[in-house]
């Protein structure tokens, strides 16, 4: 295959097909698939059809026959336990197969659902690959969530089995989860069979004896009696997982992925993208609840022979903003994938790069950026203290792979602060007016992306078709809709501004919320921030900033505001109207690291509005609203 970027898009470009087709060579089948695409199955058309494989044989069993049964598969660091555990290849296939069995002895087949509730620890990985052995479809459900919305998912997925642990545990505290899976299972419309429930020693929790299995003992006895479990042979077509988008209200939205497609979408980005051989360490410090964990923590790597960070602790807090260097340089990690606001929580504590200076970190060789825009100020801070390539790259929990970055396993390509480079082959990216109609380079619209969309992005919602297309498909005749707003300049490089719900209108002036953080992030006091839209009787909205301060900071509060508010009316014009700007001590964030900015705005708008089930520390919001009705705001 052609090495350079331009060689290998154009490629891809010239013979879709023909790149699939080659890159699902890396993947082991069952049954060779009928052909590699055909537009007349599913909602835009299915990849792969007809082929047999499984995904757990080619995460695990297929690695350990070419040699890797000795090498760590993963390892589980949790600072907040004093835990470090490695796990090779054969340790974990050893731990799946036992599951697996378990799961088969409580009648779970091939299409059955599971719901895993666990928090980040490595019975949840096993949970995973076990239900992908058998042919079960597993929903991963962020460990801790509410009850009300752990309730929809059970019943949207109709799950036989919930797979929980007594607790979590973040710094300074322990979430009890059999309570939250109690009451979900309550109110739940649906009553699965059994919950198969993991025992920490720090919180045991009490098992009902009818319904609650204890996972440990269950495991023990299937592996005692020797039982052996088989991969189950799916389609390629078939689903390996659904993940449900966090903050749904009413009816759930469950993203689909399947087998195939997933496969080979994950195999060649973690070589050609995120540029990772077999071996190497690599690290995403995110959740197994999000997309990311699922196809980076979990699925990526084991697809490539390399070895995965399951990190359970914080980048600030276990115990300091150091924990990640800490990390690297123990694990000897390669590279970290991470969230642009984990970045800036460090830099708020360590503004100068002093703990990074404390590690070795000789064997680093790049930073991925995702989750949220990656603000210019925070790429070149990471690039001077880190001295390595910071790689923002822009997807989705629908495309469940990068749909654009610098593709470093390709080459670097020049670096474009605020962009997130270029569209990676199998996404043929395009920016609409509202209309539908193209707009030229430079000229913020609607992303979207041309059907159809490439191996690994999601088919259809779970038993929604329908609403799949109405969501997605409908708006644009043609394309997919990001519901993201950017433009792409004259090199082709694409800019992803904010969501198309953050595009604020000022006075009939269409106003990227992005490009006002973006100069509010660069006054050198500033960690990170916010800007919403709010409701303003003459201009319809106006703009408002919420500014979180580098912690070395002494000046007062005031004063930078005012300097803040200078620097958006200089670099964006008087025409943004910005001249509200309130420092905040933080901002409200979901768990994955997401600042809340529509629930900030209902907050300011005074509309009613509905606690996200994904946030972090609910008492952020009340501080939020404290400091809005102190300039007149949301009363």
């Amino acid at each position: 295959m052609a090495s350079s970027y331009s060689e290998v898009y154009g490629a891809w470009k010239r013979d879709a097909e023909a790149f699939w087709a080659e890159a699902a060579r890396e993947i082991d089948w069952f049954r060779p698939f009928d052909r590699v695409f055909d537009p007349q199955q599913g909602v835009y058309g299915r990849w792969f059809p007809g082929g047999e494989t499984n995904t757990c044989f080619n995460c695990l069993d297929r690695q350990i026959a070419s040699g890797r049964a000795d090498q760590n598969a993963l390892i589980y660091d949790s600072p907040v336990t004093g835990t470090v555990e490695h796990w090779s290849y054969g340790a974990m296939l050893d731990e799946v197969v036992a599951l697996a069995a378990v799961y088969r002895e409580l009648g779970i087949g091939k299409g059955d659902r599971i719901i895993i509730y666990m928090p980040m620890i490595p019975q949840a990985v096993f949970a995973m690959l076990a239900a992908a052995r058998i042919g079960a479809v597993h929903s991963v459900v962020f460990g801790g969530f509410a009850a009300s919305e752990l309730a929809t998912r059970i019943t949207d997925s109709g799950a036989k089995l919930v797979v929980s642990a007594s607790c979590g545990i973040e710094a300074g505290r322990i979430i009890a989860y059999k309570p939250l899976l109690d009451a979900a299972i309550e109110i739940s419309h649906h009553k699965p069979a059994h919950c198969l429930v993991f025992q920490r020693e720090m919180l045991k929790a009490d098992l009902q004896a009818d319904r609650d299995i204890d996972f440990a003992s269950a495991v023990a006895s299937t592996r005692e009696r020797g039982v052996n479990v088989p991969c189950t042979p799916v389609l390629a077509t078939d689903p390996l997982y659904i993940l449900y988008t966090s903050g749904t209200t009413g009816q759930p939205k469950g993203v689909v992925r399947d087998n195939g497609g997933h496969m080979v979408a994950l195999k060649w980005s973690m070589q050609h993208f995120f540029g990772i051989k077999p071996g190497e360490v690599f690290w995403a410090a995110s959740d197994i609840g999000w997309v990311v964990g699922h196809c980076y923590i979990v699925y990526g790597p084991l697809l490539n022979g390399s070895t995965a960070i399951l990190y359970e602790g914080k980048p600030v807090g276990t115990p300091d903003a150091g924990a990640y260097w800490r990390v690297i340089e123990q694990h000897a990690a390669v590279t970290l994938f991470t969230a642009p606001t984990a970045f800036r929580a460090i830099r708020k504590e360590d503004p100068q790069g002093d703990l990074i200076r404390h590690h070795d970190l000789s064997k680093f060789r790049a930073l991925f950026l995702a989750g949220e825009r990656a603000d210019p100020d925070t790429v070149a801070w990471a690039e001077a203290k880190l001295g390595v390539p910071v790689i923002d790259n822009w997807w989705q929990t629908e495309t469940g792979w990068p749909v654009a970055g610098n593709p470093i396993g390709l080459e670097l390509l020049p670096v474009k602060y605020g962009s997130a480079a270029v569209p990676l082959p199998g996404y043929d990216v395009q920016v609409l007016d509202d209309a539908g109609h193209p707009v030229g380079s430079g000229t913020l619209g609607n992303v979207v992306i041309k059907l159809p969309l490439p191996p690994g992005c999601l088919p259809t919602f779970w038993n929604a078709d329908e609403r799949f297309r109405e969501a997605c498909l409908a708006e644009f005749p043609g394309y997919y809709r990001t519901a993201d707003a950017g433009y792409i300049d004259a090199d082709g490089y694409i800019f992803i501004m904010s969501r198309t719900d953050d595009i604020i209108n000022v006075a009939g002036h269409r106003l990227s919320t992005g490009s006002m953080e973006e100069v509010c992030a660069s006054h050198a006091d500033v960690a990170e921030c916010a800007v919403i839209g709010i409701a303003d009787p003459i201009k319809g909205q106006v703009p408002a900033g919420f500014l979180v301060i580098n912690a070395n900071v002494s000046r007062e509060t005031g004063e930078i505001e005012k300097e803040v508010i200078g620097l958006v009316r200089d670099r964006i014009g008087p025409v943004a109207a910005f001249k509200t700007v309130i420092c905040v001590k933080r901002l409200p964030k979901t768990r994955s690291g997401k600042i809340l900015r529509g629930t900030m705005q209902k907050i300011a708008d005074c509309e009613s509005w509905k606690m996200p089930a994904t946030i972090d520390d609910p008492v952020v919001l009340e501080e939020i609203a404290a400091a809005l009705q102190a300039r007149g705001i949301g009363v």
